[in-house]
């Protein structure tokens, strides 16, 4: 349905355009031919005045001597100051018609454009009447009368757009605007027609129609819900664009709430973080689009001061980061360092440059029989692992202990369980 109204639409604007170029190709017509006619005029008015010029200088050669020389030099100015003026009036006359003419020619064809013949600008033209095809190319929204307040209030200010950007004429808005009617809404509109007849339905304003759709569509109880939003409303964190769109939406909603402007601005203003409230407050904005402005400069300022802090101290725990894992790896290292210098010491021996034998018995090189000299107790005949079991007299695989009785049992020195 709605291509083929578009088709039509097309259609019925290409014969119009037609019609508008017949009509602009007569009327160039009509406007040469007076251009012509006028520039003939002025050719034959011009021939005339030279033909009268050359007649009274030949009266003036051969004009008897007997009459008197001062009446016929006085008839003769007279008849040629008055035959001149009528012809310099003829000729201004024409020439004005001509210029008349010329730009009538150069804003024949609308203007900002050129002349095919002249070749100067034209700054003139005339208003077209918008029609029903030029009124659905500035894509009207739609408004089925299903989603509220809220979209009904986005299809009257998309309408009364288009009303302005198409040039359409107050008689023909009511006929237009319903024809973007869908659903409820248009059962709504076709019932409202046949009860008051097509002549009443679409004789009224648009503001009657406003006021009609208002009353039907703008329930009381969801307008108290729309006050109670834009009570409550607040800026979530920075995000102060979000908080400012909806806040004129809902004002345009609820305009019931703000009788002034004032009232408007305070309540604008009492949904500011707390970071800039105090400022605008007292900066004390005339207008809402003033308070809007200082409370979106103030907010960047803040969110570039976050910014910076927060790349500061990025910053800051990067190099913090960055040192620390320096000392673990020089401590690492370090560590490494010193196990790898304990590992090989044991390893490191010097070699014996000397001619003394090496002993088998202690491992050393030197002369004469080997007399081993205990590292504890410094005597010459034994080792210190000889040392160790020093105090087994009885030759016992075992180290001697004492054995403790209990009770009235006796002690053997030479045992070496505990009982």
């Amino acid at each position: 349905m709605s291509l083929r109204t578009t088709v039509l639409g097309q259609m019925l604007e290409i014969r119009e355009l037609q019609a508008a170029d017949r009509r602009r190709q007569t009327m160039i017509s009509e406007l040469l031919r007076i251009d012509h006619r006028i520039s003939t005029e002025i050719s034959e008015l011009r021939t005339a005045r030279q033909g009268q010029v050359t007649t009274l200088q030949g009266q003036k050669q051969m004009a008897p001597r007997r009459t008197t020389r001062s009446t016929v030099d006085q008839e003769t100015v007279n008849a040629t100051t008055v035959t001149n003026a009528q012809l310099q009036a003829m000729i201004d006359q024409g020439v004005t018609t001509a210029l008349a003419v010329r730009d009538a020619l150069r804003s024949t064809n609308g203007d900002d454009g050129h002349n095919s013949r002249t070749g100067v600008r034209r700054t003139e033209r005339a208003a077209r009447e918008c029609t029903y095809t030029d009124f659905l190319k500035c894509q009207p929204l739609p408004f089925k009368g299903t989603k509220g307040v809220a979209s009904l209030s986005q299809w009257c200010e998309r309408i009364e757009s288009v009303f302005h950007i198409s040039n359409c004429a107050a008689e023909n808005q009511v006929k237009f605007a319903p024809c973007t009617l869908y659903s409820v809404a248009l059962t709504w509109w076709n019932t409202h027609v046949q009860t008051v007849g097509h002549e009443v339905a679409y004789g009224v304003t648009w503001k009657t129609l406003m006021k009609m759709m208002t009353e039907k569509y703008c329930l009381r109880n969801e307008i108290r819900k729309l006050e109670m939003k834009l009570w409550e409303l607040k800026v979530k964190g920075t995000d102060l664009a979000s908080y400012t769109q909806r806040f004129q939406k809902l004002a345009l909603l609820c305009r019931r709430m703000f009788f002034k402007e004032l009232y408007k601005i305070e309540k604008y203003v009492r949904g500011l973080p707390d970071m800039i409230h105090g400022s605008v407050v007292a900066s004390k904005p005339k207008t809402m689009q003033e308070a809007i402005e200082i409370a979106t400069e103030l907010m960047d300022k803040k969110i570039h001061t976050f910014a910076e802090r927060e790349t500061a101290s990025k910053r800051k725990f990067e190099n913090t980061s960055r040192t620390t894992r320096n000392q673990q790896q020089q401590h690492s290292n370090k560590r490494q360092n010193t196990g790898r210098v304990y590992t090989a010491a044991p390893g490191e021996k010097k070699q014996y440059g000397r001619s003394r034998p090496l002993c088998a018995k202690c491992n050393y090189h030197h002369d004469g029989p080997c007399a081993p000299k205990c590292r504890n107790c410094n005597k010459i005949g034994h080792s210190l692992k000889n040392n160790n079991n020093h105090g087994n007299q009885g030759g016992r695989n075992n180290a001697p202990a004492r054995v403790y009785a209990v009770g009235r049992a006796r002690t053997d020195p030479d045992a070496n369980v505990v009982t």
